[in-house]
């Protein structure tokens, strides 16, 4: 009977110290993937819903091999009056393929019918994503290239005319933050510089300081805004003969818009005093004047392929 009793004195103890073994090493593994857990680096995401805010660009970019079809479309002015239908009878447009090679790149190619038709390109590349985790990174940082290329003739024909005359440049830097799911908020500061100006005493540089943002309204519908101040400015175009009585005064491109997202298109509506649609355009050549209805209706779309 004692025999008997110590065998199962034994079995007993060997299975509670075995079972405290499994429950101990459970324990252990599940702490082990909690910390495995925190030291991880979690990427932000969607602080906007495209690669462009409205008018400027936006901090997002594409996934490596997407190509992004976009058709960008202006109206005429609300003060050209009655017979233009309130501007509904003009329109202004602007096509262009944007692709991803990697996650950190972004190249595009685009084409406006506006005014000076110009042709314009750019590349757009992730310097740091806003991060948690093991790494922490406050804001996204996206520095931004380009080139436009104005298509019209020359006004003035009497003179040396070069290729080089036609280009102009931008950079830019972004600095942006998604706060929460509701809200995200960038600023742009940007150069863009002209190869020619009309008059000697003109810069070739101007500066401009640009800010955007994105306010959720629903899982597929938000408010988005963008403001760009020009700092410095030019009172003639090149491509125009300058006129003393009437100088040129570009004033500050405002935008704001409403972003729907369906599927693999974003569309988005928007009102804004810009009838150019790159970077050159609508920071240096925006005359038109919100209180004294200078707004355009405009409509933005996306459609995203993965290649």
């Amino acid at each position: 009977m004692k025999k008997n009793t110590s065998i199962a004195a034994v079995i007993s103890f060997a299975f509670l110290f075995f079972s405290s073994i499994c429950l101990f090493a459970q324990d252990t593994g599940s702490m082990l993937d909690l910390v495995k857990d925190s030291a991880e680096t979690e990427y932000v995401k969607n602080a906007f819903k495209s690669t462009r805010v409205i008018n400027g660009q936006s901090i997002e970019m594409l996934g490596a091999g997407s190509l992004d079809f976009r058709i960008l479309h202006r109206f005429g002015f609300i003060n050209s009056g009655p017979g233009q239908f309130f501007g509904l009878d003009q329109a202004a447009i602007r096509l262009s393929f944007d692709y991803a090679p990697t996650n950190y790149l972004l190249v595009g190619i685009g084409r406006s019918s506006k005014d000076s038709k110009d042709i314009d390109g750019f590349g757009k590349y992730r310097l740091f994503q806003q991060s948690t985790g093991a790494r922490v990174m406050p804001l996204s940082v996206v520095l931004v290239a380009g080139v436009t290329c104005q298509t019209t003739q020359f006004e003035n024909q009497n003179v040396a005319n070069y290729f080089t005359s036609r280009l102009a440049y931008f950079e830019q830097v972004l600095l942006g933050r998604k706060f929460s799911d509701d809200f995200s908020f960038q600023l742009s500061p940007t150069l863009v510089h002209y190869n020619l100006v009309a008059l000697t005493s003109e810069p070739h540089d101007i500066f401009a300081l640009g800010f955007g943002g994105r306010i959720k309204i629903t899982n597929r519908i938000s408010f988005t805004f963008d403001w760009y101040h020009p700092f410095n400015h030019l009172s003639a175009q090149p491509f125009v003969t300058y006129n003393p009585l009437n100088p040129f005064t570009p004033l500050d491109a405002i935008a704001i818009g409403i972003d729907i997202e369906t599927g693999g298109h974003v569309f988005q509506i928007h009102l804004t005093n810009c009838s150019g649609m790159n970077e050159r355009a609508f920071i240096t050549e925006t005359t038109q004047n919100w209180l004294k209805g200078g707004i355009s209706l405009g409509f933005n779309i996306s459609r995203i392929f993965q290649l």
